[in-house]
């Protein structure tokens, strides 16, 4: 029996993960069941068989909703009859985290992602119009460069190979793999910033702006992407050169803004730009000032940044 061919949408989906996991020979795919996921999963498989690879999915059922173990067994099973290594993982997600739940559901399934991949690349199904969510926003947050470049296409494990497909592919190549996806509610609840960009605010901006306005965003991330290695380059080199440590930063005072900036940030890498905007301040201000920063406390002694972390309630350098 001959071989079905793939439908333009999925093909485009399988052609980009080719070209992604073209030379590795295992991988891991995250998959909720959604759209994005699924196809990708999907493409993974048709990849795999063209690269000599092999490919595992893991579901991960955050268990945020009820009925998400019926989802993520679905999803198994669908995945399954499809031949595939298809596999869930169940976390707990912490209700406290202080970045709120989205932040703290993601560090739960990236852990369980990595838990099953090992040193593997995991492959995730953030797609063009996600990285157009994402630079909007962090605009609205006032970030840098680093974050104003989006997704990465690799950021260590984690790699991302449909960030020049459009959502709607993934939902079209659904379509043609004969399969229905699961459509997270989350994706449409008003409470969540991310929803509203996605149902609300993309589609003005494509009606006042043009169609293209997705795939400007994300132009612009990879151009930015690619700037940011060079800003990060010079400031590691600044870096050595001067003898930075761990908790201890000195001779800033007098360099460029920008390079200061980013000198700082690569010191503190969980500080946003806020942060590194007031650690600068405290050169400008009298000794003995201090702010506080993700994971502890940044004070100024004679033009000597010192960095204090903070350990449960304790605090260590």
């Amino acid at each position: 029996m001959a071989r079905r061919e793939l439908g333009p949408a999925a093909l485009a989906v399988a052609q980009a993960v080719e070209r992604m996991v073209r030379g590795v020979d295992r991988f891991v795919v995250g998959c909720s069941g959604g759209p994005d996921s699924l196809a990708l999963a999907l493409a993974s498989r048709w990849a795999s068989r063209r690269c000599r690879s092999d490919v595992r999915v893991v579901i991960v059922d955050h268990r945020l909703q009820q009925g998400s173990d019926d989802v993520a067994e679905r999803t198994r099973q669908l995945l399954a009859s499809r031949g595939m290594d298809a596999r869930v993982r169940r976390v707990d997600v912490d209700a406290e985290d202080p970045d709120g739940p989205e932040a703290a559901a993601r560090t739960a399934r990236r852990a369980a992602l990595l838990d099953v991949a090992g040193d593997e690349p995991v492959l995730l199904g953030h797609t063009l119009d996600d990285q157009a969510e994402q630079v909007l926003l962090s605009l609205a947050r006032g970030s840098g460069a680093t974050s104003l470049a989006g997704i990465r296409p690799r950021s260590g494990q984690f790699w991302h190979p449909l960030l020049e497909i459009r959502r709607a592919q993934t939902v079209q190549a659904c379509r043609e793999w004969e399969v229905e996806p699961w459509q997270d509610p989350h994706n449409g609840d008003p409470r969540f910033l991310r929803s509203r960009v996605r149902t609300e605010l993309m589609p003005v901006m494509a009606e006042v702006l043009g169609p293209g306005v997705a795939e400007s965003l994300a132009r612009s991330a990879a151009l930015l992407a690619g700037e940011d290695q060079v800003v990060a380059r010079a400031a590691r080199v600044w870096a050595d050169e001067h003898g930075v440590s761990s908790d201890e930063l000195s001779g800033l005072c007098g360099v460029e803004a920008g390079l200061a900036r980013r000198v700082v940030k690569e010191w503190l890498p969980e500080a946003r730009m806020v942060h590194v905007d007031s650690v600068l301040g405290l050169l400008e201000g009298p000794g003995g000032a201090g702010v506080d920063v993700p994971g502890g406390r940044v004070e100024v002694r004679r033009g000597t940044l010192y960095l204090t972390r903070r350990l449960g309630r304790h605090m260590s350098r």
